[in-house]
């Protein structure tokens, strides 16, 4: 896809689902990557999530991105399909925010601006964030499945041997960037195992 500009442009959206450090961390690497233009916008709710979990203000977070929108602004660069970007990225996503998503139902800035990356057939990738998952979530995972969209949980892996919190969350936003095919090196990634001694069992 062309750009208008020198660097391609990333929406992170983040919900008041619980887990804010999943936003924080990826919008600490890709301000450290500096390969793309991020544009931010933070959920009512994500207000408080980030208050209670990580003792920040939405101002902080904004202060990662390259550009905060406001939830409220409908007329923001990122409520157009006509404003080019390389998709969006919804974490953490909670449940309602995935209703909405699911439904069409774009009741502020952030659905709307995922509901422009469905209908403009680009990639659109939702964290998300609940357990267990009722029939509900499941339906509504599918829905947005089907209309393009990626789930994406973020279900921790052990292969490389975490040692701490922040190899956890590494390995997410690795994750996260390979969908976008942001070259990254923020986690190991698997080689393959090691020959079994004596050949096949």
């Amino acid at each position: 896809m062309p750009y208008e500009h020198d660097k391609p442009r990333l929406i992170i959206g983040v919900t008041g689902a619980s887990a804010p450090h999943l936003a924080i961390h990826l919008l600490t690497a890709l301000a450290r990557l500096n390969t793309v233009e991020t544009h931010l916008v933070v959920s009512r709710a994500a207000h408080r999530t980030l208050d209670l979990e990580a003792d920040l203000r939405a101002d902080d977070l904004a202060g990662l991105a390259d550009v905060h929108h406001q939830r409220a602004d409908i007329a923001a660069s990122i409520a157009s399909g006509s404003f080019l970007t390389m998709g969006m990225v919804v974490v953490p996503c909670s449940m309602k925010t995935l209703a909405g998503i699911a439904h069409g139902y774009s009741d502020e800035l952030l659905t709307r601006a995922a509901d422009v990356c469905l209908k403009e057939r680009r990639r659109l990738v939702l964290v998300t964030r609940e357990t267990p998952l009722s029939l509900v979530h499941l339906r509504n995972m599918t829905a947005v499945t089907e209309a393009g969209a990626i789930v994406l949980p973020p279900v921790p892996a052990f292969y490389q041997r975490p040692a701490s919190i922040e190899d956890l969350l590494a390995h997410v936003s690795g994750k996260i960037l390979d969908q976008f095919g942001i070259a990254h090196d923020l986690s190991p990634r698997w080689r393959g195992a090691a020959p079994l001694a004596g050949g096949v069992r």
